[in-house]
């Protein structure tokens, strides 16, 4: 017998959850005084964008590399930021404060993956935003899942 699994996508709450997790997390950027000047001129669709990414991601509706320049879009608006150590990690830590006020799933195996994406996708802008970056531009959209876990949290049956 085979379970069906759910796409991080759906268990998170597709489109909706998304863009709820991030109009909340930029608001917080836009008071945070170490990433505000990062963020201070994004458009208002932004959040939206952001929301499009990580749902293509999870996988979701393929709407940012239809609309908005896919993987290679993403990795383009980092490039000659400088994102430093000290920003990925106040990013990191706004977004899952975020989550957890938005209502996103908190079990361990989703937030396993949600935090393993984050740490993997922030190391990757914080590399590509530096002086010397010659990032791949052919890569696809990444697909993220559910990883060792294999599944969101199942409790335990008391048959």
């Amino acid at each position: 017998m085979t379970k069906d699994v759910p796409t991080l996508y759906e268990w998170a709450g597709g489109t909706e959850a998304l863009n709820r997790l991030t109009s909340t997390f930029y608001e917080k950027v836009l008071a945070d005084p170490l990433l505000e000047p990062v963020f201070r001129n994004m458009s208002g669709d932004h959040p939206a964008h952001v929301a499009a990414f990580i749902g293509e991601v999870f996988g979701g509706p393929a709407i940012y590399s239809e609309k908005l320049g896919g993987h290679a879009g993403m990795i383009k608006h980092h490039l000659g930021r400088h994102l430093t150590e000290e920003q990925r990690r106040r990013w990191i830590a706004l977004i899952l404060d975020a989550a957890d006020e938005v209502g996103l799933p908190d079990d361990p195996e989703f937030r396993s993956a949600l935090v393993a994406y984050l740490e993997w996708g922030t190391r990757l802008a914080r590399l590509n935003s530096q002086d010397g970056a010659a990032p791949e531009l052919n890569e696809p959209m990444p697909k993220w899942g559910w990883g060792v876990p294999g599944g969101p949290y199942q409790p335990p049956s008391t048959n």
